[in-house]
C-alpha cells in the first residue's frame, strides 16, 4: 500500500471516518482474497501449493469476517470492543499464517511469498485500525 493512499484515507477532520475507512479497507481486501480462495481454490491451491479444500475453508471465512468488518466500518461510530475483536482476529491471523508457512505448509514459491505477504497486509490493518481507535 502505497504512502499516498494511506494518507489520503486517514486524512480527515473527523476521528471515527478514519478508522470507518480502515475497517472498510479491510473489508474490501479481505472479501476478495476471500472470494478468490472460494472462487478458484483448484487453481490458487495449484499456483501456492495449499491444499484446495483447506484453500476453499479459508476463502469462506474470510467472505463472512469481511461482511461482519463491512458492517462495522457501515456504522458511524464503530464500538471499541468490536474493533478490537477485528484488530485481535486480524494479529492471530497474521501470526497464524507465518506459523502455518514455517510449521506445516509445503508451498510453491509463490505461496511462500504470497503467504508472508498477506499476513503482512493483515498485520498493517491490525496496526493502522488500532492506531486509529486510539485515536479516536
Amino acid at each position: 500500500m502505497s504512502q499516498a493512499l494511506l494518507a489520503g484515507l486517514s486524512r480527515t477532520t473527523e476521528p471515527h471516518a478514519m478508522l470507518r475507512r480502515f475497517l472498510a479497507l479491510d473489508a474490501v481486501v479481505t472479501g476478495a482474497n476471500g472470494a478468490a480462495y472460494v472462487a478458484a481454490s483448484g487453481p490458487l491451491g495449484g499456483l501456492l501449493g495449499v491444499d484446495a479444500a483447506l484453500l476453499s475453508g479459508l476463502g469462506v471465512f474470510l467472505v463472512v469476517f469481511a461482511a461482519a468488518v463491512g458492517a462495522l466500518a457501515s456504522r458511524r461510530r464503530p464500538p471499541a470492543a468490536a474493533v478490537t475483536a477485528v484488530v485481535d482476529a486480524n494479529a492471530v491471523w497474521a501470526a497464524l499464517s507465518v506459523v502455518a508457512l514455517l510449521a506445516w505448509l509445503e508451498p510453491t514459491t509463490a505461496g511462500a511469498v504470497w503467504i508472508p505477504v498477506q499476513a503482512l497486509t493483515v498485520a498493517g490493518f491490525a496496526a493502522l485500525q488500532w492506531t486509529a481507535l486510539r485515536a479516536r
